[in-house]
């Protein structure tokens, strides 16, 4: 039996009026009936109707999130947790996916004007601030640094921090003859010329030459293209005593490169990651990774859609940071304990 606010207000002895008070977190509400309309909401598990609330204030509670692959790891984790936080404010979320390309990107942000949603948080490769003009206003959040300056809030990480911290542990550690994998040089590119930024910042600030011959391009970031640019490396005849891949997914396949070609990770060539997936932290050795705060970037991005349903859509676009650190395992380390 499903129980109705008016079930509580009886249970309570108060009335509709102080259950719903209660229930949508109205704060002058008196403690001692706070407590009461509390109690009886947990006796009766009493359950909100979010789909009349969200009806009453004319949207559907559903909102959309689109990201450019769901078969790398990376974004399947990022969509677990925007899907738990999205779950706080009582919302569904759809999941999309647009291979990158701006046709479909440009399909997927201007969908969001069908009302069949009321917000889009979207990780875009392809679409530029222009793309974006002229939308109804729907609230949008970008994740990442594609869309400069645009019309709508965004979440991001400090790439270039991040990338040139990753490579100075390399450095520290003693490798000179520093490798990259993931540069790219189309328009879909932002976060790989970011990181190849920061990577070029470490070698330099290491005073360090930064060789061509070490940079290696990868079309996409999937393991098979982090394998065949780890093997393209191992045959220029200078070879490299360390590899920073830009991301995870293209780590696991350099180091099933090196395996392949009998040399020993990190004792011949340490291998480092970007972003700290979860099968980074089982392969053999273990990886060691720049680690964004996936779960905050999730939060972070749909309180800002949240801040825009409820509030000024029309005020500035807000670019909010999120925090990473390092994770340091065995792929650089010899001396770690067991995986916990």
């Amino acid at each position: 039996m499903r129980h109705r606010l008016k079930d509580v207000a009886e249970r309570a002895g108060v009335s509709v009026k102080t259950v719903s008070n209660v229930v949508n977190g109205y704060v002058h509400v008196r403690p001692d009936t706070r407590a009461r309309v509390e109690e009886a909401i947990a006796e009766l598990n009493y359950r909100p109707n979010l789909s009349a609330r969200h009806l009453r204030k004319g949207r559907t509670g559903v909102i959309a999130l689109a990201v450019p692959e769901l078969d790398i790891p990376y974004f399947a984790e990022l969509a677990r947790y925007v899907v738990t936080a999205a779950a706080d404010y009582g919302w569904t979320v759809l999941i999309d996916q647009t291979g990158g390309r701006r046709e479909q990107e440009r399909v997927v942000a201007s969908g969001i004007t069908d009302h069949l949603i009321d917000g889009l948080i979207f990780s875009p490769l392809a679409l530029t601030a222009e793309d974006l003009a002229g939308l109804d206003g729907t609230p949008m959040v970008l994740l990442g640094e594609r869309v400069d300056h645009g019309p709508a809030d965004r979440v991001v990480i400090d790439n270039v921090t991040a990338a040139r911290e990753i490579t100075d542990h390399l450095i520290q550690l003693g490798h000179r003859r520093i490798a990259a994998i993931g540069s790219q040089r189309t328009d879909e590119g932002a976060s790989a010329r970011l990181r190849l930024a920061g990577y070029a910042e470490a070698l330099r600030a290491a005073g360090l030459t930064y060789d061509e011959a070490l940079v290696a391009p990868a079309p996409a970031w999937h393991r098979a293209d982090g394998a065949a640019a780890m093997r393209g490396l191992l045959t220029t005849g200078v070879r490299p005593d360390a590899v920073f891949c830009f991301n995870d997914t293209l780590a696991l396949g350099a180091l099933r490169a090196l395996h392949e070609a009998g040399l020993r990770v990190p004792e011949d060539v340490a291998v480092v990651g970007f972003d700290d997936i979860e099968d980074g932290r089982f392969s053999i050795p273990t990886l060691s990774t720049v680690a964004p705060d996936k779960e905050r970037i999730a939060k972070l991005a749909v309180e800002l859609l949240a801040n825009r349903l409820d509030g000024d859509r029309a005020a500035p676009a807000k670019e909010l940071k999120a925090p990473h650190h390092l994770e340091l395992r065995e792929s650089t380390q010899t001396s770690l304990g067991p995986v916990s």
